[in-house]
């Protein structure tokens, strides 16, 4: 696989913020994923809003805010990341970054912004038809960052 682009996805509580787990692709083609521990400051109004995780199983099972920030930065260091979400993972991203006060160091970019031959719309309803080809929900980070893998290959002819 030639020239994978980095891939990401957050999921998010329901105020679009609250990052919850996340995934992005490696440019060897494997993908991350890791639910996240929720910063006490970050659960003041959203207790309720966990997308169906307790908060249990986030600090059980996620990674501290911190670790994934360190990991994004070991896979991704002043890359530009691409999203079908722009503005929902920005924000997720800028909460985890300005808990510890870091600047961001990726920038996102819409993922159909790699494909200017589609006419608008075209690169949507294609990601919406793979994702019931794969039997893959849209709102999981790790399927979300897989669809745009396959994708990829897809209208790349790989």
């Amino acid at each position: 696989m030639a020239d994978i682009p980095g891939f990401i996805a957050v999921e998010t509580g329901a105020d679009s913020d609250l990052p919850l787990a996340i995934a992005w692709v490696l440019s060897d083609g494997r993908i991350k994923h890791t639910l996240i521990q929720p910063d006490d400051d970050w659960l003041d109004d959203e207790f309720n809003e966990l997308n169906g995780y307790s908060l249990e199983e986030l600090h059980s099972f996620g990674a501290s805010p911190l670790d994934v920030i360190r990991e994004l930065e070991s896979d991704h260091f002043n890359a530009t990341l691409f999203t079908a979400g722009v503005s929902g993972d920005e924000a997720a991203l800028a909460r985890l970054f300005d808990t510890y006060g870091i600047d961001p160091f990726v920038e996102l970019a819409p993922a159909d912004s790699l494909y200017p031959a589609l006419s608008a719309g075209e690169w949507s309803r294609a990601r919406n038809e793979l994702f019931g080809e794969m039997g893959l929900e849209p709102m999981r980070p790790e399927h979300e960052v897989e669809v745009m893998l396959h994708l990829h290959q897809r209208l790349n002819g790989e």
